[in-house]
């Protein structure tokens, strides 16, 4: 007995000496990581899928593109193991040979193919066909090299690749689902899907067989739970161990919890306050104008957001290749909005709907936009709606002024300026001002060819002017990344995109 006891307390201190902390919390692999989240996504297909909380669930995770990023936001190689671009319109991708989707079908350039042929197939009518509409050609050289022919020179390329339209889907799911949306993803990366219920929760498993670093837990599962508190409240007893968005109003509690920290980065995408410019009465430019005038944004910065994020002055964050930091937005001056609106036909001023998601600061600017039109005789109901909702009424362009943010995907400023100004765009794509401007088009068209990266930033200068001049919209604020964290969670961040990346999470 007494030499029991002794081994048994030896044993027993050994354990203990590995624990790494002072808590005896030690970072191990495996287990259930659960991410609790404000809104479901409104699909899992890549070439559907119009926002960054949908794709934070299958980006990285489920789907891979040819290229990825890293933490730096570089790009690197990933499913492709090189590439060249033999001339202007003609990028070749030497494709990695050792890698198979999650259903067994192997990865190769017949995959690549079938993947673009689907996306920019006029009879599937993908939301996202349109960012690759340069790609006249997926051209097979062999089992493992591909190229892309372009209609026309298109710099950043790449970085398109890079995001969640780049993502190769399996050639079984895209046979067995066609022009019909997928939703059960099957791709080649470190987690494979194993249930969605909508509303409900979204379950990823750890893929076994996955040819790179494979991730460190076994499961994650994505929740749904609309109520913050609750959502902050089930990391606090254990339930959950990610919260996001966090809003600003509750990242004070988080901070003074022992269970759990803030966690904060900036992005690449901006907040601001939209109109709809083919709908009365921001279909006139002085309305729009006296609007933005009449918005005093120094202390929606302070009061509303307590300076989580820095003020913006376009829709470009300031990581953004091709930020324009001169670019002046409309400075606060009551006189001249009620000026404009005179001479628009409102000298008594107007009524008019604000609408926007259920985000606590977003209904809290909400609310700080229709006191301050007050002072120019604008009457505003603000409408809140829950976010699906809010994203279909906005996109069919049902809205006249709405809150928005556009976490832009690619660091790039093709993404920025096509998407959400082109008139090509408009609707689904991301154009919900409906606006139109042909000197815009011209600009945005050439910033897509133009190889020298210096005339790029000139071009997207001269168009984020023209945008401002037009006044579609009135920059609020550079989007910062914030989260509530457990802290027996390693390893966990956010993308300047505003991707959750969770392959190298552990839990202690």
């Amino acid at each position: 007995m007494l030499m029991a006891i002794m081994i048994t307390g030896c044993s027993t201190n050994k354990s203990s000496s590995k624990s790494g902390n002072e808590e005896g919390a030690v970072s191990t692999e495996g287990g259930s990581l659960v991410i609790v989240r404000l809104a479901d996504a409104e699909n899992l297909d890549h070439h559907f899928m119009n926002t960054i909380n949908a794709a934070s669930v299958t980006h990285g995770k489920v789907y891979e593109g040819l290229v990825g990023r890293d933490e730096n936001a570089d790009i690197q190689p990933l499913l492709a193991e090189s590439w060249n671009q033999i001339d202007n319109k003609t990028w070749e991708f030497k494709l990695r040979d050792d890698v198979k989707f999650h259903d067994g079908t192997p990865f190769n350039a017949s995959a690549v193919k079938t993947n673009f042929d689907r996306l920019l197939d006029p009879n599937v009518n993908a939301p996202r066909a349109g960012v690759f509409k340069m790609v006249s050609e997926i051209k097979i050289i062999n089992d493992y090299t591909v190229q892309f022919i372009l209609s026309e020179p298109f710099a950043p390329l790449l970085s398109i690749l890079a995001s969640h339209e780049g993502g190769i889907i399996s050639p079984k799911s895209i046979e067995k689902f066609g022009k019909n949306i997928i939703n059960e993803p099957n791709g080649t990366g470190p987690f494979s899907f194993k249930s969605w219920t909508p509303g409900k929760e979204i379950v990823l498993v750890k893929n076994n067989q996955y040819f790179g670093k494979k991730a460190k837990v076994d499961e994650v599962i994505f929740k749904i739970v609309p109520e913050e508190t609750t959502r902050t409240s089930m990391i606090e007893t254990g339930e959950a161990h990610i919260a996001e968005p966090l809003s600003v109003t509750m990242m004070d509690t988080v901070a003074a919890s022992s269970a759990m920290e803030v966690y904060r980065s900036e992005g690449f995408g901006t907040e601001y306050i939209g109109f709809n410019t083919e709908k009365k009465p921001f279909n006139d430019i002085r309305v729009r104008k006296a609007i933005a005038h009449a918005i005093e944004m120094d202390s929606i910065i302070k009061g509303v957001f307590n300076n989580v994020g820095k003020k913006a002055n376009s829709l470009l964050g300031s990581q953004v290749f091709g930020y324009h930091a001169g670019l002046k937005a409309y400075e606060y001056n009551l006189n001249e909005a009620k000026r404009l609106l005179a001479e628009a036909g409102y000298p008594n001023g107007l009524k008019t709907i604000l609408s926007t998601n259920d985000v606590k600061e977003r209904i809290s600017l909400a609310e700080v936009v229709q006191s301050q039109l007050k002072g120019i005789g604008v009457d505003v109901e603000i409408q809140v709606f829950e976010a699906g909702t809010f994203i279909e009424k906005r996109n069919r362009g049902e809205s006249q002024m709405f809150i928005n943010s556009w976490r832009n995907a690619t660091g790039d400023a093709d993404y920025n300026q096509y998407n959400l100004f082109h008139s090509s765009s408009k609707g689904p794509a991301g154009n919900v001002f409906f606006y139109s401007n042909e000197k815009v088009d011209q600009l945005v068209n050439a910033g897509r060819i133009e190889g020298d990266p210096e005339k790029r930033i000139q071009i997207y200068a001269e168009a984020q002017e023209l945008e401002m001049q037009d006044a579609v919209y009135v920059p609020v604020r550079v989007i910062e990344n914030v989260a509530a964290v457990s802290k027996k969670i390693e390893g966990f961040r956010i993308s300047a995109a505003g991707y959750l990346e969770i392959n190298d999470v552990r839990i202690k």
